[in-house]
């Protein structure tokens, strides 16, 4: 097979267009840390890292996972489940972007260098958390909220103060509020073969209102966020948005039909990632 061909069908394996998710939040670390532009270079290398990262994450997790991956309907279709990539070239995407990772943050400062392993072991472990624990989601959110912390740390070398680590907590709550969402599709799979998920231990409509309520803690660390920044009514304009998404997304899915998670879960969660990083840049932008 071309080296091309299976390169394409590795990124469509791990969702590399997903990079979406995370990648606004570290470059909101980054700005809100700069209170400002970050140079070229900085934002250049927390790309290489963020792609790094989550490509070495997502990688590791299809392997990991293969068991599962090809017992359950939903994902038997992936590369690796099908036999279409093997698993030796699966690891060998995962050592590519770990040596990138590593990369970015050694030519970054002495901090980012120092907490990579740290960050790398959370982000790899979460893999392993749906076999002991129906709170993954937030483990999950863990990992992607390291995100602004790390976006901070490129930027100033250093952590002395307390946004990055409310931003993180924002986008934790977040993102274990649509992975919960999104275990509902294979709620009977986990529970049949015995992984862990809020929907599989609380049933799905429970999933539905534990899944708010985290989405409406994140929301209000947002809006603290814009509080201890002052970043005024832009940035909370762009808050109204989000929130408006956010109803928007539970108005496509209730528990009862969960047809277009897809559209739910990637495109709503890639434009409320987008608005807040839009809105968040603006408002640093008129302060000056």
């Amino acid at each position: 097979m071309p080296i091309i061909k299976e390169i394409k069908i590795l990124l469509e394996m791990i969702k590399f267009e997903h990079t979406i998710f995370a990648l606004p939040f570290a470059y909101l670390g980054a700005f809100l840390g700069a209170n400002g532009f970050p140079s070229f270079k900085v934002a250049a290398l927390i790309l290489m890292g963020m792609v790094g990262g989550r490509t070495a994450a997502m990688t590791f997790n299809r392997i990991v996972d293969l068991p599962f991956d090809a017992k359950n309907p939903r994902t038997a279709t992936r590369a690796l489940a099908k036999g279409t990539i093997s698993k030796n070239k699966a690891w060998l995407m995962v050592f590519i972007s770990c040596f990138f990772y590593f990369l970015a943050a050694y030519l970054l400062n002495p901090l980012a260098i120092i907490v990579s392993p740290f960050f790398l072991a959370i982000i790899l472990l979460y893999s392993y958390t749906k076999r002991f624990s129906q709170w993954c989601h937030l483990f999950l959110g863990l990992a992607l909220g390291l995100s602004p912390i790390a976006g901070w740390i490129a930027v100033t070398g250093a952590l002395t103060s307390i946004t990055p680590f409310i931003l993180s907590i924002a986008v934790m709550f977040w993102v274990g509020g649509f992975d919960i969402l999104y275990a509902c599709l294979d709620s009977d799979f986990d529970k049949n073969i015995g992984l862990n998920s809020i929907p599989a231990k609380y049933g799905i409509n429970n999933a539905f209102k534990i899944s708010a309520f985290c989405h409406s803690l994140s929301f209000l660390f947002f809006v603290l966020i814009g509080m201890i920044n002052k970043l005024g009514f832009i940035y909370f304009t762009g808050l109204f948005i989000t929130l408006i998404l956010m109803i928007m997304q539970r108005r496509v899915i209730n528990p009862d039909n969960l047809e277009k998670m897809n559209m739910a879960f990637f495109t709503m969660n890639s434009m409320i990632s987008i608005v807040i990083f839009v809105f968040t840049v603006a408002a640093l932008f008129v302060k000056f």
